[in-house]
C-alpha cells in the first residue's frame, strides 16, 4: 500500500503524519521550503488541554519546559478588574504558551526519529492527479518528482495549493480583526499570570487600540497583542514603539520600565470555511480547510483536531481497505465544529466590538462581555470548547441501557486516572490515538487493590469477552470514577477522545452495537441495503 501524502510541513502536517505513523502508517511530508524554521518570537500559540496532551503524547516531549502554562488569568476595564482565575490542580488546565517555531521544532525532532515517516524539502507541489486505487503528486523544485500516494491531505495554510488543484471555494470574511503584535523582555507586575486589557486609562498613539493583551513566554519574555479598530491604517515602527512605552508605563508606576524589543509584527483575522474537506481521496486539514481566530480563540488548536479525527479513520482504510463511510465522517464532524465556532463568533462580534450607545450603560453589560472574551481566550464555552460531534453519522442509535453522564455523546471525554491492562495506572489521554476504541468500565474501590484480585470476579470476565468480540480493535480499561457515572457503568470511547455511549452495566450486544456505528460500521450497511433496494 502506498504511503499517505501530507501536503505541509507545519505544525498541523507533522501531527497528521506522527499520528498516523502511531497506528503505522507510512507517510511522505511534502514541505516546500528548507527543512528549518524563522525563528519569530511574536508569532506563537497558545495551545488548549487536549491540544498541549495530543502533541505530548507524539512527541514524547515536555512542551511545558518549552513554552509557559499560565498561572493565572485576570481581566481589567478601565482600573477596574472584571475577572480573575488562578490555575491549579483543583480546577481547569492551564493553557499553554509557545513560540511556533519551537512547537514545529519539537514535532520535527519527533518526525526525524519515526521510520514510518519520509520528509521532502524543497518539495512544492503543483499537480494532483488521483484515480480509484490511489493518487499521484508532481512537485516541482530542486528536488521534482512525483509521488505516489494511498491520500493526500492539504495541511498547506491559507494559501492551499492543494484547495486551488481542487478548485474547492474559500468563502469567508476578511480581516475581521487586526493586531499590532510585540515580543518583548520585560519584568511586569503579574508574573506568569496572562492579562487582557480592556479600554486602558492612559493615551493610545496612532490608531486607537481599546484592548491589549499579555502573555508570558519563558526567559521573562511577554507578548503583546493591541486590537486595532477596522481599517488600513499603518502601524509604523514609530507609531509601536510609543505603544509599547505607553501601555508598559501604564501597567507599572508610570515610567516605562527597561525592555528588549525582540520581534513586532501586525496580525490580521480572517473567518473562511471550505465548502468542502474532501474531493474523492484528497483532504483538506487546518488552516486549508478553516480560518479563525477573532475574540481570542486559537486557529492552530481546531487543525490539531483535525489531525487527530482524520488520523484515526485513515488508518482503518490504509490497512483494511477503502471505507467511505469513516472517511465521509471527517468532513461532516469536523466542518460543523467549525461552522459553529465562526456562527458563535459572528454572533458575538457585533456586541463586543460594536462601540457605545445605550448599550454600554447597561447594568452588567460590561461582565457579560468579559465573559465572552474569557471563553476565548481561555478555550470554554461556544466561542473556544472543543467542538461535539453529537450529530455525527458514527453516533450509535439510542439503546434501552444508555445513561447519562456529564459527559455528552460525541464530546471529549474527561481526562481521569485508569488501570491498564497490564496493571498499570496511566492516564485516560494516554490511551488515546493508537486506533482502537477504549472500554472504561467504573468500578470503584479497584485503585487499591492488585489488578490480580478484580481481574477474574464480577463482572470482569463478561466485559473482557465482550470486548475480544467487538467488530474493531478495543482496549479495555477500569476507572475507580468517572464525573456524572455511577458505579459499573460502562464507557465507550473513540480513538480521538470523543464518548460514543454510556451503559448501564455489561450489555454485550448494545456494546457491539455501538462500537460498529462508531467505525462506520452501521452506516456502511445502511448504504448496501439502499444500494441492494435500488
Amino acid at each position: 500500500m502506498d504511503p499517505v501524502i501530507v501536503v505541509g510541513a507545519g505544525p498541523v502536517g507533522l501531527t497528521l503524519a506522527l499520528a498516523l505513523a502511531r497506528q503505522e502508517v507510512p507517510s511522505v511530508v511534502l514541505d516546500e521550503g528548507p527543512g528549518k524554521d524563522e525563528q519569530r518570537p511574536a508569532r506563537t500559540v497558545v495551545l488548549r488541554e487536549d491540544a498541549a496532551a495530543l502533541l505530548e503524547r507524539l512527541t514524547g516531549a515536555a512542551l511545558g519546559e518549552y513554552g509557559v502554562r499560565w498561572a493565572g488569568w485576570r481581566s481589567l476595564r478601565r482600573k477596574q478588574v472584571m475577572n480573575e482565575i488562578t490555575f491549579d490542580e483543583s480546577g481547569p488546565a492551564a493553557p499553554l504558551h509557545i513560540a511556533q517555531h519551537v512547537l514545529t521544532g519539537a514535532l520535527r525532532a519527533a518526525v526525524a526519529d519515526e521510520p514510518l515517516v519520509k520528509l521532502a524539502v524543497d518539495s512544492r507541489l503543483d499537480a494532483v492527479e488521483q484515480e480509484r486505487s490511489g493518487i499521484t503528486a508532481h512537485t516541482r523544485g530542486p528536488r521534482g518528482t512525483w509521488w505516489r500516494g494511498s491520500y493526500l491531505i492539504g495541511c498547506d495554510g491559507p494559501r492551499s495549493t492543494v484547495r486551488k488543484l481542487q478548485d474547492i471555494r474559500f468563502p469567508g470574511r476578511t480581516a475581521v480583526e487586526r493586531h499590532a503584535v510585540a515580543a518583548l523582555r520585560v519584568e511586569l507586575p503579574w508574573e506568569g499570570r496572562a492579562l487582557l486589557h480592556r479600554m486602558p486609562p492612559w493615551r493610545q498613539s496612532g490608531p486607537s487600540a481599546v484592548e491589549v493583551t499579555a502573555r508570558p513566554l519563558p526567559d521573562g519574555v511577554w507578548r503583546l497583542d493591541w486590537l486595532l479598530p477596522p481599517g488600513k491604517d499603518l502601524v509604523t515602527p514609530e507609531i509601536l514603539v510609543t505603544r509599547i512605552r505607553e501601555t508598559l508605563a501604564g501597567w507599572t508606576d508610570g515610567s516605562t520600565p527597561a525592555y528588549d524589543l525582540l520581534d513586532t509584527g501586525v496580525h490580521v483575522v480572517h473567518h473562511r470555511l471550505a465548502r468542502r474537506w474532501r474531493a474523492g481521496r484528497v483532504f483538506l486539514a487546518g488552516d486549508a480547510a478553516h480560518l479563525l481566530g477573532a475574540l481570542g480563540t486559537q486557529g492552530l488548536d481546531e487543525g490539531l483536531r483535525d489531525a487527530d479525527n482524520l488520523a484515526w479513520k485513515l488508518a482503518p482504510a490504509w490497512h483494511h481497505g477503502h471505507h467511505e463511510a469513516l472517511l465521509e465522517s471527517y468532513q461532516t464532524e469536523r466542518r460543523a465544529a467549525i461552522a459553529a465556532r465562526l456562527r458563535a463568533a459572528d454572533q458575538a462580534l457585533p456586541v463586543l466590538r460594536g462601540g457605545g450607545g445605550l448599550r454600554q450603560m447597561v447594568p452588567g453589560t460590561a461582565r457579560g462581555h468579559d465573559a465572552l472574551l474569557t471563553e476565548g481566550h481561555l478555550g470554554r464555552g461556544p466561542l473556544g470548547a472543543p467542538g461535539g460531534y453529537a450529530d455525527s453519522p458514527l453516533a450509535p442509535p439510542p439503546s434501552e441501557g444508555e445513561i447519562q453522564v456529564d459527559t455528552a455523546p460525541g464530546s471529549p471525554v474527561t481526562d481521569v486516572r485508569v488501570t491498564a491492562e497490564d496493571g498499570t495506572f496511566v492516564r485516560l489521554r494516554d490511551r488515546l490515538g493508537r486506533g482502537a476504541l477504549l472500554v472504561v468500565l467504573i468500578a470503584p474501590g479497584t485503585g487499591v487493590w492488585d489488578r490480580k484480585h478484580w481481574v477474574s470476579a464480577g463482572v470482569m470476565p463478561r466485559l473482557a469477552a465482550a470486548v475480544t468480540a467487538l467488530p474493531h480493535p478495543a482496549e479495555l480499561l477500569v476507572a475507580e470514577d468517572y464525573p456524572g457515572a455511577p458505579a459499573h457503568s460502562v464507557l465507550l470511547v473513540r480513538p480521538d477522545g470523543h464518548l460514543v455511549t454510556a451503559l448501564s452495566g455489561v450489555r454485550p450486544a448494545e456494546l457491539y452495537a455501538a462500537a460498529q456505528a462508531a467505525v462506520g460500521g452501521a452506516a456502511k450497511e445502511k448504504a448496501e441495503a439502499a444500494s441492494s433496494a435500488r
